[in-house]
């Protein structure tokens, strides 16, 4: 068979390596770099070149299919598991929130609201499954079950960094997900997992892989339309080009899937219409000095500043693997109109510089070596209340059309890497089973 996929990222790259060796495989990827969500720049230091991911990124020891693959891959040798620590900052002050005694000197929660906020992740901790809680507000269920204060004073500020004015419609589906993926830690705090010389490893192997069974990769090219014709796949159309193919996996988000097709998938027109995605514009930034000096990799934040997350990558990978300080600043943002969007690059970025400058008294442009900014409107789905009821299907409906990307199954009720190289082996898996019916033979 030969077989278009849409978009170059985890999901794609997976389904593209799966089905390398018995199918003809054609990836269009939009942008000039392979990797989507987890591409990579290219940085050169004193001689010296590195790879770090544009969107900061790390992995759990839960990521089962993620962590498979690079095995299979033979790269389980570059993994890491490093403590990552964490803190929120309120007020001014930084709190460390990695250990049970460190949270218990959270200031802004009293004893008995951090009894409270105890119970609360005890009691997500028990939840198997999520699906009750789709239909509830996070916020109505924060309230009902762990009070005013904890939502206020510690929920609140981390939803708003991350949805916007769309925090308070978000499911409480979501919340549980999110803290059940950040639980897993020990007495002395959480262990992540990060690839010795970047995630851009996995990628590189993956195209190597996929292009070395005869499948290719072309970037900078545009699928424009899914041609679809009584009610199955012919082909895409690329930068005017028609390519004819026998099934497409696309992982383009709704709103794309949607014009590419035409309206003409039936009762999901409707669902991909209604489906909201978010946008992020991420910093990174090279510095000559670290700037939380007290070592923090993750740093929360509720402060009147442009951005809800500072992330040190450097004050949890080695130093020595980079020569410089690496910092991300990230925020979201939810439509195009956010400034976060419309402005420059360079006026985004002072904006967080100056809200740096605000944070941290020690901070100085001058220990600015150098800035990038990457800016996607498609980063995210919106988890909202009865948002379950949106996921997508892994067949489309047309024959031969199949969708995996970050709307999947597998990255709900919260996205991950794991969940989009899920997606992308979960759509082959039935891709297979529908050729096995129709008996195509192997290329």
């Amino acid at each position: 068979m030969k077989i278009v996929i849409i978009g170059s990222g985890l999901a794609g790259l997976s389904a593209g390596y799966r089905l390398c060796k018995s199918d003809e495989v054609i990836i269009f990827e939009k942008d000039p770099d392979i990797g989507g969500m987890s591409a990579s720049y290219s940085i050169e230091n004193e001689g010296k070149k590195y790879f770090i991911e544009k969107y900061y990124h790390h992995i759990f020891r839960s990521d089962s299919e993620l962590l498979a693959l690079i095995k299979e891959l033979g790269l389980e040798k570059q993994m890491l598991w490093l403590k990552g620590k964490n803190a929120y900052f309120v007020d001014g002050k930084n709190y460390p929130m990695n250990t049970p005694v460190e949270i218990l000197h959270f200031s802004p929660l009293s004893i008995l609201d951090l009894a409270k906020l105890g119970m609360l992740v005890l009691r997500i901790k028990l939840i198997k499954d999520t699906a009750p809680y789709d239909r509830i507000k996070a916020k109505e269920w924060i309230l009902d079950t762990a009070g005013k204060s904890v939502y206020e004073n510690f929920f609140a500020p981390l939803m708003k960094s991350k949805f916007g004015d769309n925090a308070e419609n978000v499911s409480a589906a979501w919340v549980i997900g999110r803290v059940k993926i950040r639980s897993d830690r020990g007495a002395e705090g959480e262990k992540l997992g990060y690839m010795r010389g970047g995630f851009n490893s996995l990628i590189e192997a993956l195209v190597g892989e996929i292009t070395a069974n005869g499948g290719e990769i072309r970037t900078d090219r545009e699928v424009t339309e899914i041609v679809i014709k009584d009610s199955a796949v012919q082909g895409v159309k690329v930068n005017g080009d028609f390519i004819p193919c026998d099934a497409v996996i696309s992982t383009a988000e709704p709103a794309v899937l949607d014009a590419i097709t035409g309206g003409k998938l039936g009762d999901l027109h409707e669902t991909l219409k209604s489906i909201r995605y978010q946008g992020t514009a991420c910093a990174l930034i090279g510095l000559d000095r670290s700037l939380m000096e007290d070592g923090n990799y993750w740093l929360n934040i509720k402060a009147d500043v442009p951005f809800g997350a500072v992330i040190e990558h450097t004050n949890f990978l080695p130093f020595d693997d980079y020569g410089e300080n690496l910092v991300y600043v990230t925020s979201y943002f939810q439509d195009r109109k956010s400034p976060l969007w419309t402005q420059k690059d360079t006026d985004v970025i002072d904006s967080y510089l100056k809200g740096l400058e605000k944070m941290f008294p020690k901070f100085s442009r001058k220990d600015v070596r150098w800035t990038r900014l990457y800016r996607r409107m498609d980063t995210a789905p919106v988890y909202e209340q009865g948002y379950l009821g949106k996921v997508l299907p892994f067949a489309a409906g047309p024959s031969g059309l199949y969708l995996a990307g970050m709307f999947s199954s597998s990255n709900y009720p919260e996205r991950s890497m794991n969940g989009s190289v899920k997606a992308g082996f979960q759509s082959v898996e039935l891709l297979r089973k529908e050729k096995e019916k129709t008996g195509y033979d192997e290329k």
